[in-house]
């Protein structure tokens, strides 16, 4: 398979994947299968095309001309490369923690869950390759309506209106200000596409850059920078592997993506240094960074405060992109690989734990850890890589993030990045200490947890070991060790990122 076929086939293979799921429908083993089968060939597409972008090819291929000089295509370049590989490769991870999650819960409507799960990959797939800012639209609308059916998954009065608040954000910015902005830089630049350097230099004044870059900024709501963020918590009523989809895989990620891809490639890191026209998206994000934390700090709904805990990593990629330095992009595009693992790790040991132990409040969780032994050890890799220290991965990006902003001598933002990541400790590790260091209240073995077939066993102390069902901590176990993982191999992700910089590796 050729590298432009291969790109074609990536954005193809899970909507295929979709039309397997709803055909297997009556047969749940086969359904899953297919979604795991469908995942992993996937992610060995994607992986084929890494050798390719390493050495400095960027695939590409061209699918429809919607007006003269105006192409929906495909170009795979090194920052698409890394999102199309975590999304792909979480996407196998998801499923397989989905299948024990959605069983052990007894979830309806499997099938559309897992049909608009594959449908949301493919739209991923799609904003990752996308070679023009017209294409990244297209597909960032897909992923939108491909994931309301997820997120009122449940079908209550509270799902459907999260669902409202979902759907008028993300729609709402995106044709307010995203259209709007790629309608202006098609005046301004006569071209959409994404090219090194960026494409509007000399364009126009810096007044009216300042302004669509603030478009771009506050319409990709999927970055959720506020004050364009309660739609993310408000989300958090779908099924855990959809909070896994929205804040790991795919939505969020495509936000971010985006965000850094237009720095990078249609503004350009050069003319927002040296007119200084992100300074004020510094602050914004900086803002987002402590005040998302603090509202964290005041949650005692775990998933609540794991979503406010995304809301501000997310502003760190951001930050990065705004610095407009090599250092700080770098930074920030290696934070959604670490951001991805550490938070997924988190919102799936959220979800074991309402699985086996029917908890959702940490105020609850005392002595958790002695029930949910691996779970719970896994909750504390993942919160240790997001506050950021080694050996995780989430320590690498925020380094590059703090010479990012020595590089732009914006010093205040390294006590952002350092009072963040005190306060990241604030609000992750009274889970653990609860978990492992509070003596759990005097009640016998969860019954309903027997009833419903988890493995229940005895510790040493005499406690009862009730773990959630193998799939879930399989699942957890292998995306805990990715974050150890991404701290050793982080130099491959530097090695793939340097040229989006021209900086020699």
């Amino acid at each position: 398979m050729n590298p432009s076929t291969a790109v074609c086939v990536a954005v193809a293979l899970p909507l295929i994947g979709a039309l397997l799921v709803v055909s297997l429908r009556r047969w749940p083993n086969a359904r899953e299968a297919a979604s795991l089968i469908t995942g992993g060939t996937l992610f060995g597409v994607v992986l084929s095309l890494l050798p390719d972008v390493q050495s400095g090819a960027r695939p590409e291929a061209q699918l429809v001309e919607v007006m003269s000089g105006l192409w929906l295509a495909f170009r795979l370049e090194p920052l698409g490369m890394l999102f199309a590989l975590v999304a792909s490769g979480l996407w196998i991870v998801t499923t397989t923690y989905a299948i024990g999650y959605m069983r052990g819960h007894h979830e309806k409507d499997q099938t559309r869950f897992y049909a608009c799960f594959a449908i949301a990959i493919s739209a991923a797939m799609g904003v990752a390759m996308a070679a023009n800012l017209l294409t990244l639209f297209v597909f960032y609308e897909i992923l939108t309506l491909s994931t309301y059916p997820l997120v009122t998954h449940h079908r209550t009065e509270n799902a459907m209106r999260a669902g409202r608040v979902y759907l008028g954000i993300l729609i709402g910015t995106s044709v307010g200000f995203l259209l709007l902005a790629t309608i202006w830089t098609w005046h301004l630049a006569g071209t959409l596409d994404f090219r090194p350097g960026g494409i509007l230099a000399g364009r126009a004044d810096n007044w009216v850059l300042g302004i669509l870059l603030a478009l771009f900024a506050f319409g990709t709501g999927k970055a959720a920078l506020m004050p364009f963020h309660r739609w993310l918590p408000a989300a958090m009523v779908a099924p855990t592997p959809v909070s896994a989809l929205l804040h790991a895989v795919a939505v969020v990620k495509a936000g971010v993506f985006t965000v850094m891809k237009i720095v990078v490639y249609i503004f350009g890191i050069d003319l927002l240094h040296d007119t200084g026209l992100s300074d004020w998206l510094m602050y914004v994000a900086a803002f987002t960074i402590i005040a998302a934390s603090l509202v964290a700090l005041t949650k005692d709904n775990l998933k609540a405060r794991l979503a406010y805990s995304t809301i501000s990593q997310l502003s760190y990629i951001v930050l990065g992109a705004a610095l407009a330095t090599s250092a700080g992009v770098l930074g920030g595009s290696m934070h959604i690989a670490m951001h991805a693992f550490g938070k997924i790790t988190l919102f799936f040991c959220a979800g074991a734990i309402y699985v086996a132990a029917h908890k959702t409040e940490i105020s609850d969780m005392n002595g958790i850890g002695r029930t949910m032994p691996i779970t719970m050890m896994a909750f504390f890799v993942g919160s240790l890589s997001v506050i950021g220290l080694p050996p995780f991965g989430g320590s690498w990006s925020k380094w590059f993030l703090v010479l990012g902003a020595l590089e732009a001598e914006k010093t205040i933002f390294i006590a952002v990045l350092i009072i963040s990541s005190l306060l990241n400790v604030a609000y992750l590790m009274p889970v653990v200490a609860r978990a492992f260091f509070v003596a759990a209240p005097e009640t016998g073995p969860s019954s309903a947890a027997a009833h419903q077939g988890h493995e229940v066993r005895r510790a040493k102390d005499g406690s009862s070991i009730n773990e959630a069902p193998g799939f879930c901590l399989v699942a957890l176990c292998v995306t805990a060790a990715g974050c150890v993982a991404l701290f050793f191999f982080a130099d491959t992700l530097y090695q793939l990122l340097t040229p989006i910089v021209n900086v020699n590796p």
